[in-house]
């Protein structure tokens, strides 16, 4: 496994990046080709299909993405409570109270070096998570997130 960084800590999940989401779109453009070629009846049942897909796609992307990120995001707070009390000793809720959720996943990858100075650059300046992304010199791999 290559070591994570900034520029590729993206991660895909084959079956539904790559092989659901590619057939469900082919299946949806494939839908609206025969409901515009067909006639009468069989045009409306084609577009009910298609209308049908659609919604599934929709629905199937939310949920998945609903799911996941929720309960990934709630672990990354929980994990920057548990860290910011193992580094200083103190409750991090006056400290998370400033900061953005996005600013808090971006620090996540930060080093225990680089953490508490970063942290307080978040909070003083009020950085955006690309910025504390980028400002990392010690990446921090996170290769157990959705």
């Amino acid at each position: 496994m290559s070591e994570q960084n900034y520029n590729n800590h993206v991660r895909y999940y084959i079956p539904h990046h790559f092989v659901f989401y590619p057939i469900s779109c082919l299946l949806l453009f494939f839908g609206v080709y025969k409901a515009l070629k067909s006639e009468g009846e069989l045009a409306a049942v084609w577009w009910m299909l298609t209308i049908i897909l659609a919604l599934i796609i929709g629905l199937s992307y939310m949920l998945r993405q609903h799911y996941a990120l929720t309960l990934q995001n709630r672990m990354v707070v929980l994990e920057t409570h548990l860290r910011y009390f193992k580094l200083t000793g103190k409750d991090f809720e006056p400290v998370e109270r400033r900061l953005s959720f996005q600013q808090i996943a971006a620090l996540r990858f930060a080093s225990d070096e680089e953490f508490l100075f970063l942290l307080q650059k978040a909070v003083d300046e009020n950085t955006d998570p690309a910025t504390i992304k980028r400002s990392i010199k010690t990446w921090r791999a996170d290769y157990r997130r959705v």
